[in-house]
């Protein structure tokens, strides 16, 4: 328990909780400033300490509120198995380190199919019981993928992808048009009505235990577009989905939902939501490779930019965006 890599908000909890842990691991973190921890305790079963930079406020804590909405519909999420305010340590059950992203490689096609299948229909559930469970108690209900906010991920994109990582000087003019196109898409897609949304959920947050899927990281959950969730999944920068098997599991949503009969709107509110999202995990990316000097995400930009550019070639709609975007952004080309 000497190790200087384990924060002493780790070590005071387990004095706190009288737990004499065999072994302290240091986890992989998310993007976010928490760090994880799994604890071997000397008699238990294992369990996560998840430390905050400060100090919190169990009561107002977006997570536990979020965590107490998801177990309501239910859909399988980590238990809070303790908290301490004052060291910011919140404890969790213990999910295993399978995340979706990692299974794919691990296992067969088929099983494959089953848990996209059974991300899809979590999907379906936060919407059709977030309709049910709307309620002013919690937090996620009261906050929306509005203009303000699909137009700050829109900004974020352009200083710290375009500007900070690809280095682009953009004129005054320039940028104030690229903002006008960026939201002519901000505009339409907050104006969609609104379910309740996970807010990002891919494959590094969806955890495999037990041989079932298990959602993490849930606690930024608010409402938009019934596209939003899906297009995470669906497109996300860190797997590789064949085409088919996307056209599939649409479908397979839509299904769900009783939708069928609106597929080709659906895709193209899909196709627009997943240009806006891939365009905000471009400047994630490059705010974490520049300003936080976090390479890890690179590898993840080509991906991204090959999503984008699909959509920004296939519809007309945008042929101003790509040629504003086209000279800074070398994959964005004719």
């Amino acid at each position: 328990m000497s190790d200087p890599q384990i924060p002493e908000a780790v070590t005071g909890y387990l004095q706190r909780k009288q737990v004499a842990a065999l072994r302290v691991l240091s986890l992989t973190g998310d993007a976010s400033d928490r760090k994880y921890f799994r604890i071997l305790p000397a008699s238990g079963e294992s369990f996560v300490l998840a430390v905050h930079a400060t100090p919190f406020n169990y009561a107002s804590l977006p997570f536990v509120n979020a965590a107490e909405l998801f177990a309501a519909m239910p859909v399988p999420v980590p238990r809070v198995l303790g908290h301490a305010d004052d060291l910011g340590v919140l404890a969790l059950s213990d999910l295993g380190d399978v995340t979706l992203q990692a299974h794919l490689g691990a296992d067969s096609p088929a099983s494959h199919s089953a848990l996209y299948r059974e991300a899809v229909s979590f999907i379906d559930t936060f919407q059709r019981r977030g309709r049910d469970l709307a309620n002013p108690k919690y937090v996620s209900f009261g906050i929306a993928f509005d203009v303000e906010k699909l137009s700050w991920e829109m900004d974020f994109f352009i200083k710290h992808f375009l500007e900070a990582y690809r280095g682009a000087v953009l004129p005054a003019p320039t940028r104030e048009e690229l903002r006008s196109e960026l939201g002519k898409v901000v505009a339409e897609l907050a104006a969609e009505p609104r379910v309740l949304c996970h807010r990002d959920y891919h494959s590094r947050n969806l955890m495999v235990c037990d041989g079932t899927l298990h959602i993490i990281d849930f606690q930024d959950a608010r409402m938009g577009p019934d596209t939003y969730d899906l297009v995470s999944l669906l497109r996300d920068s860190y797997v590789d989905l064949p085409e088919r098997t996307v056209d599939e599991l649409i479908a397979y949503f839509l299904a769900l939902g009783g939708r069928a009969a609106d597929a080709a709107g659906f895709r193209r509110r899909f196709d627009l939501m997943a240009l806006q999202r891939n365009l905000k995990a471009l400047g994630t990316f490059g705010y974490q490779t520049t300003a936080r000097r976090n390479t890890v995400y690179i590898q993840y930009i080509p991906r991204t930019l090959r999503y984008a550019r699909e959509n920004l070639f296939k519809y007309d709609r945008f042929a101003r965006l790509r040629e504003l975007l086209a000279p800074h952004i070398d994959e964005f080309r004719d």
